[in-house]
């Protein structure tokens, strides 16, 4: 059975990006689909970006002030007429069969929502193939985002999501809060609270630039870590040890520094024994020494980043028992959708 998708593309200052997704959308082997960019209040515009492809896509363009990716979604759905939404960020690449794997997966698994992993392209560079490593490594993050095939529940993540118009509209599109990152996280939660499995389509991956800068990405990953405390929060059943493993590592790093201290370099010989396996890893895995490096200098921003995050979090919200994050407000993380 073909459905007709639509991607929902929210943008902002990225024209450069867009286009090398539209390139591969333009690409697909299975057509039947439209796009909708949303220009989120950008100052880089993508209007004349847009305007080149109009005869390669079936393509709308939608201008918004700035209010955020989530709002931004949630237009461009409203504006959709597909069976199926698909969401990807503007950083990234879609291989050629995405979509046909995405379409036969349906055909044989009718899910109403849906997601696959991401990885670097051959033609990344240097700190993106590295950013991208720490992502999706067994040693950083258990390999959850890079295609572990066994997955009980499985969150799809807003660079690489699918759900059905029903679903969508049901429980009223994404969180349109100032939350971000972990609105697409929180969408998950409450869809398979109303009772919508997940699927987890392992050939449906999307090659993802992520952070261009290791400074950026330090931003991003704490970020990660903060909005994961305040989801635990708000949904408690959600919480998970693992969770824990990016803040056990850095305070974990810091007592093993201060042992050193007292009892000699021994003590730091279980985070050397780290450090050796994340690089021989991503060396083979890359075939780069450099990459290698430069990897374990991005695993140790992607937890410790996180790790603060989290951290930080807690603190506000567990010890100081403070709202800072309105975590506790009526209506936090819901503004319903209308259409349907």
């Amino acid at each position: 059975m073909e459905h007709f998708y639509s991607f929902i593309v929210p943008v902002y200052n990225r024209p450069e990006e867009l286009a090398e997704l539209l390139e591969s959308m333009a690409m697909q082997s299975y057509t039947n689909f439209e796009v909708i960019v949303v220009e989120d209040g950008s100052d880089l515009r993508s209007d004349k970006l847009i305007a080149k492809y109009s005869d390669k896509l079936e393509i709308e363009y939608l201008d918004l002030l700035h209010s955020g990716p989530s709002l931004a979604r949630n237009v461009g759905t409203r504006a959709a007429r597909g069976t199926y939404f698909l969401y990807v960020d503007s950083d990234c690449i879609l291989p050629i069969d995405y979509l046909k794997n995405v379409n036969h997966y349906l055909e044989n698994n009718p899910v109403d929502f849906f997601g696959g992993p991401d990885r670097a392209s051959e033609d990344f560079n240097l700190v993106q193939k590295s950013i991208s490593y720490a992502m999706t490594s067994f040693l950083t993050t258990g390999g959850i985002r890079g295609g572990k095939k066994k997955i009980d529940k499985f969150y799809p993540r807003s660079f690489n999501m699918g759900i059905s118009r029903q679903a969508f509209f049901k429980v009223g599109g994404y969180p349109e809060t100032k939350m971000h990152p972990g609105e697409d996280m929180v969408l998950s939660i409450e869809l398979i609270k109303n009772g919508f499995p997940s699927g987890f389509i392992q050939n449906a991956f999307v090659y993802h630039k992520r952070r261009t800068a290791l400074t950026r990405f330090f931003r991003q990953v704490f970020g990660f870590g903060k909005t994961r405390l305040i989801i635990s929060k708000v949904y408690p059943e959600t919480f998970n040890l693992f969770y824990l493993a990016p803040a056990a590592f850095l305070v974990g790093c810091i007592f093993l520094i201060a042992l050193s201290a007292i009892i000699g370099f021994w003590a730091l010989l279980p985070l050397f024994l780290w450090i050796a396996m994340v690089f021989i890893d991503a060396t083979l895995k890359n075939k780069s020494v450099i990459t290698g490096v430069v990897s374990v200098v991005a695993s140790f921003i992607q937890l410790c980043g996180y790790g603060c995050g989290f951290l930080g979090a807690a603190w506000t919200l567990l010890i100081l028992r403070k709202d800072k994050y309105g975590v506790m407000k009526k209506g936090f993380y819901r503004v319903r959708t209308t259409k349907n």
